[in-house]
């Protein structure tokens, strides 16, 4: 007879134990190796993927589909997980993550794509979120930096592995029968899979329900306010600003957002963002800077792989790895902060220092030109990284650190989703920029390369003739492939196109990310005067798992002391009312009226208890 397994190790009421939160450790670490995995392979390969569906200038769909699901889902996560308890949400965030990876292996457009994408966000929301909130439930904010590194380690092997994977599928034409680019997406799914068998063997923690309304409307009117916003944010520049469609996404936007707001203060703490909650300080400012690094952040890292293999003519591949400068200053950034934070308890500097480097470095990206060195960009690069490094964290743990422990899971929601918020907005707008800046930035090139002698020359090659009369059409029509239109659909051609033709192209699309970098920057800059707001609060020295278990023991410990009291005081008054009827009994029995049976006085009980 075989023996049964070892019970996996269960946390108790109190402090854990080093060797169960390494346990629990384990199945963190693989769902956010998952979701981080995931954005590295497909940032690097996003690029040849909207070349295979033609729509180069639609990628913004696939990233703010991606975005906008993830963000809006994410309260959600952290409510539902503070109520019903955080295993069981890990593990369906992990489940619809696989059913919308297997779904984007079936797009044939981008559309369906940023569709399929869109599915995928709704589990990606849940991966960091509980998976930080768990962190700040089992971790001690003041001995979070001795765990660091476990993630860090996952970060830093999925920012290398991710490029390089993801530029070796995209560079496949055909893999087991299946497009190359296609396993970008299907990789996910053995991941997963192995994920969601690790996180049910070694993710248990007592839970301790809480019995409270889920406000659904909140998320209806979030996803109200949100989706019309980020879709003019996308689509502006094709239909207008001032168009119909355009003005009708304001007003739904601007409807959604306030019935938001109204029906948010009606449900107070039950809320899915309480609005009390962003009345505390450290979370109010660290909410307000969240959106603003979100959006300087996510609108650098959407452009740099961009720039890497559109201006530079760099392989998917090798993007990814030209990032790895940036990847080891956010480690570098991370960790030291870290390592300060657990030795001073001090953590306010770190953003402030963070936000003044990420302003810097952006407006650095903007002399960034098509014929810059790369060793110059990859040194603002790590700068960028540090900056990063310094706010990822400390945020997520001032603000865990200023709420009580019932509110962590809401908490790193809250912090996650105005990240995200600032992530999406500036995925949405800087790539909203630079696609529709291309066009007259590559035009304006090529009126002042043009008529240089260098390309006049390659212009006469035979070698390139084809192109010239592409681009004696594109002249004739005022517009084209050659002229800076076609290119936003496929920008393949570029890489075999003669470098001293391809100059006005490259060109013009280093122009149009030096606007954005510039944008970037001017919005970092309010990110650091609001940092500035931040203040010190001392970091707890006790997890939020274990002073949750200790306010449980006092509550119960409280019930029965008050169930005991409430008996005493019954049988308190049981005897005085004994006591009394005793009094009475003897006064009846002086008075003759107090007879019992066969003529003799009532007991005491016989008079307690006689009939009416």
């Amino acid at each position: 007879m075989t023996a049964a397994a070892p019970p996996a190790p269960t946390a108790h009421e109190g402090g854990l134990s080093h060797k169960q939160i390494l346990t629990i450790l384990v199945g963190l670490m693989m769902g956010m190796f998952l979701a981080a995995l995931d954005q590295t392979i497909v940032a690097t390969a996003i690029r040849t993927i909207s070349d295979r569906l033609h729509g180069l200038d639609e990628q913004a769909w696939a990233t703010t589909a991606y975005l906008i699901t993830s963000t809006i889902v994410t309260p959600l996560y952290g409510k539902l997980s503070d109520i019903y308890g955080r295993k069981r949400f890990f593990i369906t965030a992990i489940s619809i993550f696989i059913a919308g990876s297997m779904l984007c292996t079936l797009s044939q457009s981008m559309l369906e794509l940023s569709f399929f994408r869109a599915v995928q966000g709704v589990g990606a929301g849940g991966l960091f979120s509980l998976a930080l909130a768990i962190i700040g439930d089992i971790v001690p904010p003041r001995d979070r930096a001795k765990y660091q590194g476990y993630f860090l380690a996952v970060f830093g092997t999925s920012s290398v592995l991710g490029p390089v994977i993801g530029g070796f599928l995209a560079g496949q034409d055909t893999l087991l029968g299946i497009d190359g680019w296609r396993w970008v997406f299907l990789v996910n799914v053995p991941i997963a899979a192995v994920a969601l068998v690790v996180v049910s063997r070694t993710l248990h923690l007592q839970h301790h329900r809480l019995d409270h309304r889920i406000d659904w409307w909140g998320a209806a009117a979030l996803s109200v306010s949100l989706v019309p916003l980020l879709l003019i944010a996308e689509q502006g520049r094709d239909w207008g600003w001032g168009s119909g469609r355009a003005l009708l996404c304001y007003g739904v936007g601007i409807v959604g957002m306030v019935a938001f707001l109204t029906i948010e203060r009606a449900m107070g703490d039950e809320a899915i963002l309480p609005l009390r909650l962003f009345s505390n300080r450290t979370v109010g400012v660290a909410s307000i800077a969240s959106v603003l690094i979100g959006v300087a952040m996510f609108g650098g890292l959407a452009c740099l792989p961009l720039y890497l293999q559109i201006v530079k003519g760099a392989t998917p591949t090798e993007a990814g790895l030209l990032l790895l400068p940036m990847t080891m200053g956010i480690m570098a950034g991370s960790i030291s902060s870290g390592i300060a934070i657990s030795k001073t308890g001090r953590y306010r500097i770190f953003p402030v220092i963070g936000s003044a480097l990420l302003t810097l470095a952006l407006f650095a990206f903007h002399y960034v030109h098509a014929d810059t060195a790369l060793w110059q960009t990859m040194v603002v690069m790590v700068f960028f990284g540090v900056g990063l490094g310094f706010n990822f964290q400390p945020l997520t743990l001032a603000v865990q650190n200023a709420v009580s422990p019932r509110q962590i899971g809401v908490a790193t929601s809250a912090a996650t989703f105005t990240r995200q918020i600032g992530g999406t907005l500036g995925t949405a707008v800087f790539l909203s920029i630079l696609f529709s800046t291309v066009p007259d930035k590559i035009s304006s090139a090529m009126q002042r390369i043009a008529p240089t002698q260098e390309f006049q020359t390659a212009l006469r090659d035979p070698a390139n003739a084809e192109f010239a009369k592409q681009l004696a059409a594109a002249k004739a029509h005022g517009g084209g492939a050659a002229s800076g239109s076609g290119v936003l659909k496929d920008s393949s051609f570029l890489s075999s196109l003669d470098p001293r033709l391809a100059k006005p192209f490259l060109t013009g699309f280093a122009d149009s990310m030096d606007l954005v970098f510039i944008v970037g920057a001017a919005v970092m800059v309010f990110g650091f005067l609001v940092m500035l707001l931040l203040p010190e609060v001392e970091l707890r020295t006790g997890s939020a798992y274990a002073e949750r278990g200790q306010a449980h023991a006092e509550a119960q410990a409280a019930a029965a002391a008050e169930a005991g009291a409430a008996t005493s005081d019954a049988r308190s008054e049981a005897a005085t009312s004994a006591q009394a009827d005793a009094a009475a009994i003897g006064a009846t029995t002086a008075d003759g009226h107090g007879v019992g049976p066969e003529g003799r006085p009532r007991t005491i009980e016989e008079a307690a208890y006689k009939a009416p």
